[in-house]
């Protein structure tokens, strides 16, 4: 009986001294005197800046690749397993662009490069396709070759593209178009909208009017500068650090942005196919016809089926 009672005291003992520990490590970590506090460590005034800019933007980086030797497709599987995890992985999508943000890949770039490079005519056509980091598809972008051409046969030749850009996961089809408000030397524009609960927010796009790297800045309806896409001029594929203030950074505005820099790469090329549709249209040498992908975007919803 004393044994059990000499143990019961022992157990006691040692609950108190562990209670005791407990309250005296609380009571030392809430008593930060002028005399200790002064060697904490500080934080730096760059880390300070650094998390104050993540707070006031949302950012990103589109990396473009100048080969196809990348860890998403350099294989002699690679391609058949990225077309097994997404139907919108065709035979012919090439992973042109990495997307990052905070240090860490969050998605894919990818173009159909026999539609573009093999096709002519109203069938070339380029077409974008966002995936995510485990290649399964986000968003697409097309060049709208019937409705370019109507605002290139507008503008008298000027070139003036269109893009349409599906999200997939929103109900609203995006369409970005170049202005047809363009006078030689001066920057190019490109707007749309995206619909909010109903209510549409209008976008332009305005590029730098001296600029070697593709620097565009973004403007809401207000006028209000909300973001920039700042390109690197040496860069060897193609780089572009994207930023948009916090309170505007929408995300389907960032996929629209993250396409859109992965078309500044084919912009020159899309201008000029333009041109010479539009030439060659209005000569009479060619018969306009769209492909039935296209024609499909076109359709009306309401139509009896």
């Amino acid at each position: 009986m004393a044994d059990g009672t000499r143990s019961i005291q022992l157990e006691a003992d040692a609950a108190a001294a562990e209670a005791a520990r407990e309250a005296r490590a609380d009571v030392m970590e809430r008593a930060v005197t002028v005399e200790n506090a002064a060697t904490l460590p500080k934080e730096s005034r760059a880390s300070r800046r650094l998390k104050k800019r993540k707070a006031e933007w949302s950012e990103f980086t589109v990396n473009v690749w100048i080969t196809n030797l990348n860890s998403v497709e350099f294989g002699i599987y690679k391609h058949s397993r990225n077309r097994a995890k997404s139907r919108q992985f065709t035979t012919d999508m090439d992973v042109f662009a990495e997307v990052t943000q905070d240090g860490e890949r969050t998605g894919l770039l990818a173009y159909r490069e026999d539609l573009w490079r093999k096709n002519a005519g109203m069938d070339k056509r380029l077409v974008f396709k966002l995936f995510n980091e485990t290649v399964n598809w986000r968003a697409t972008m097309d060049l709208m070759i019937g409705r370019s051409l109507q605002l290139t046969l507008g503008a008298r030749g000027l070139p003036v593209t269109c893009f349409s850009v599906n999200t997939g996961d929103h109900e609203q089809m995006v369409y970005i178009e170049r202005s047809a408000n363009k006078w030689p030397l001066m920057p190019e524009y490109f707007s749309f909208f995206l619909l909010d609960e109903g209510k549409p927010l209008f976008y332009r796009l305005r590029r730098d009017l001296i600029n070697f790297g593709g620097d565009y800045d973004l403007y809401n309806h207000l006028d209000e500068k909300i973001g920039r896409l700042d390109g690197k001029v040496f860069s060897i594929g193609g780089k572009w650090y994207g930023k948009v203030r916090s309170e505007h950074a929408d995300p389907r505005l960032l996929v629209v942005l993250k396409l859109f820099c992965g078309m500044l790469i084919f912009n020159d090329e899309a201008r000029r196919h333009m041109r010479r549709l539009a030439r060659d249209v209005a000569a009479g040498t060619f018969v306009p016809k769209l492909e039935k992908q296209e024609t499909d975007l076109y359709m009306n919803p309401r139509r009896v089926r």
